[in-house]
């Protein structure tokens, strides 16, 4: 079949499924129903494999097309970057799964950091749990040293998703745990490709580091029995395999898994700087997989005993014997009959994320209204922005009557610690295509600190031009507010403006 039947027939099976899939979780109440976000990534395939043993699960994923419902599985389109599609994705589950993280960006052109990112994306999967009556969030994250001064970027990120997670009062299980071994993933591949691909083995200071890897049917055995278990709630729980090495070790455990006997060298010289380099280098992984984790090699990733828990926290695989099963795992995969993927439609959208001060006493949807007012003081008379009483915006060029771009405030959506705009229209914005393009203002949970986003967003410009125009004049803007706000707190700005 092909066509607007095929079409037609796929939609009506996905809903017969989702009905099957509600009628057997209905029969069988004992059955915890579990959503997965990051179902469709390495973590998360291995996880679902286990929980349908005593669970019914809901898949989320942004992507579900060539995804196929069964009788305890059921697969939810979501973009965790919308609240709404959060609160969807969430409905009716009892638990619920984070194994989420942003250091790959999803939009064509992202501005932002991967941390200010997984503010926004751990902010709105507590905020639907909280709404959708979630009973427990299991978090999966990495160990976290015991000094947490100086943290990488990686780790001072994967703390802060922790305590996002646990803001609205949503009991929270994390997982914490070093490098894990597996078929795929990121940190285990890395270190394989450079074992493989060097004629010796360069071994800079990190390599000295100890950290304690762990098998990966341990950490999916530690979250399934953290799952549903009211004695590990609010807590956070190291795991770790039977062996505590340094990384030198781990690397010489691993080539003699794989048959090589290459040369150690010790490069002292050779900084966490140079390293990402060379490891992105050898390994051709993206800068944004590989230096946020080269960068947490300079702290020990090994367990605390005052964050274990007995029958959780103990790995039983040794480091040799994962290794050696996730080699042969990949080996049984590459030898296999490849699959055809589809490929996914360039979607021209855009993402930028910046984080702001946030002034004391004030709340997110203040500095939203703010935010509209100070552009019209700031860009006006070269610019030509109004804002009415609902706080809607326009930005123009004077003498033009079309405006640029229209904002839209939403107040249905919009709450004290929340302000959402919509791109509602303007020359500058693909009306055929901008149909979810918003801009929002969002406190950061116990922080004085807020985040600016634009999601989806399609320009009109050409690309190219959009990138090296439009584009860069944002991040001046908002560059140009966040020292406004900066100002605010250590002296009096220049000018305040009543929003």
């Amino acid at each position: 079949m092909e066509g607007p039947i095929a079409e037609l027939h796929t939609k009506w099976t996905r809903v017969h499924n989702k009905k099957r899939v509600k009628e057997v979780s209905i029969l069988n109440k004992e059955r915890k129903v579990v959503a997965l976000a990051g179902a469709s990534g390495y973590i998360g395939q291995n996880l679902i494999n286990k929980l349908t043993q005593h669970s019914d699960i809901i898949a989320l994923s942004r992507n579900v097309e060539t995804k196929q419902d069964t009788d305890h599985i059921e697969w939810r389109s979501c973009d965790l970057y919308s609240l709404a599609d959060a609160e969807k994705g969430l409905e009716g589950a009892d638990i619920a799964v984070y194994l989420v993280h942003s250091m790959m960006p999803s939009a064509k052109l992202t501005q932002g950091t991967f941390e200010d990112m997984d503010v926004i994306l751990a902010d709105n999967f507590a905020q639907a749990a909280y709404k959708k009556g979630v009973k427990q969030i299991i978090y999966l994250s990495g160990i976290i040293p015991e000094s947490q001064k100086e943290l990488s970027r990686h780790l001072r990120s994967r703390l802060e998703v922790e305590k996002i997670l646990g803001a609205y009062g949503v009991p929270v299980t994390t997982i914490r745990a070093g490098l894990i071994v597996g078929p795929r993933g990121s940190s285990f591949p890395i270190l394989k490709k450079l074992v493989k691909r060097l004629p010796f083995m360069a071994l800079p200071k990190w390599t000295k580091t100890k950290t304690q890897p762990i098998a990966l049917p341990d950490v999916i055995g530690a979250m399934d029995k953290s799952i549903g278990n009211e004695t590990v709630e609010n807590r956070s729980i190291d795991v770790g395999g039977p062996e505590v090495m340094t990384y030198e070790t781990m690397m010489k455990k691993l080539a003699r898994v794989m048959g090589r006997k290459p040369a150690a060298i010790d490069v002292p010289f050779l900084t966490i700087g140079l390293s990402k380099l060379w490891v992105r280098l050898v390994t051709g992984s993206s800068k944004e997989m590989v230096y946020p984790l080269i960068e947490s090699l300079v702290h020990p990733m090994v367990t605390h005993s005052k964050n274990k828990v007995e029958g959780i926290s103990e790995g039983k695989v040794t480091f040799e014997e994962a290794a050696k099963e996730a080699l042969e795992k990949e080996e049984r995969s590459s030898s296999g009959k490849k699959r055809l993927r589809p490929v996914a439609s360039v979607q021209h959208d855009v993402r930028s994320v910046q984080r702001i001060p946030l002034p004391q006493g004030h709340s997110a949807d203040w500095i939203g209204k703010y935010y509209v007012k100070w552009l019209e003081k700031i860009l006006n008379p070269w610019v030509k922005t109004t804002v009415d009483d609902a706080h809607c915006c326009k930005v123009g060029i004077i003498f033009q009557k079309i405006p640029l771009l229209e904002l839209t405030y939403s107040a249905e959506r919009s709450t004290e610690d929340r302000a959402l705009y919509y791109i509602s229209g303007g020359s500058l914005a693909d009306s055929s295509k901008n149909v979810r393009g918003r801009l929002e203002f969002r406190k950061i949970p116990e922080k004085e600190e807020a985040i600016v986003a634009i999601h989806d967003y399609m320009p009109s410009l050409p690309w190219f031009f959009y990138k090296y125009t439009q584009a860069k004049a944002h991040l001046v803007v908002m560059a140009l507010f966040r020292k406004h706000l900066e100002k605010w707190g250590t002296s009096e700005p220049s000018y305040r403006i009543h929003a």
